[in-house]
């Protein structure tokens, strides 16, 4: 039982300093807040909170896949290196392939909705 509470101690131990140290995951948080305030504000479906929380998930893992990524690359060699910018390249675009996921979801549920309350 000690050795998995301390995974879990590790765990969160990881993701605290994704989130004190990576700029970009402070921007995904922010984000964050404001997609939650706005299915909040719009009452969105269960469905849709599903997607919305999925989305989130994705792209805040995906920041930490990237992150976990682009340190190693740098433990590995300090001097500029193809293979491991390609591989930090690759990482960075995941991330952008969820963010835009994430996004064209966003649109999906929340743009009919601001379309229903402007008319």
């Amino acid at each position: 039982m000690n050795r998995f509470l301390k995974s879990f101690g590790y765990a969160w131990k990881g993701i605290r300093s994704v989130f004190e140290s990576e700029p970009n995951m402070k921007i995904h948080i922010s984000i964050t807040v404001l997609v939650v305030l706005f299915g909040i504000l719009f009452k969105i479906s269960i469905y849709e909170w599903i997607a919305v929380v999925l989305s989130i998930g994705l792209v805040l893992t995906s920041e930490m896949f990237n992150t976990a990524v682009e340190t190693l690359a740098d433990k590995i060699s300090a001097e500029k290196d193809p293979l491991l910018g390609k591989t930090k390249d690759i990482a960075a675009g995941a991330v952008l392939i969820s963010a835009i996921i994430s996004a064209v979801v966003g649109l999906i549920i929340f743009v009919p909705k601001v379309l229903v309350m402007i008319m």
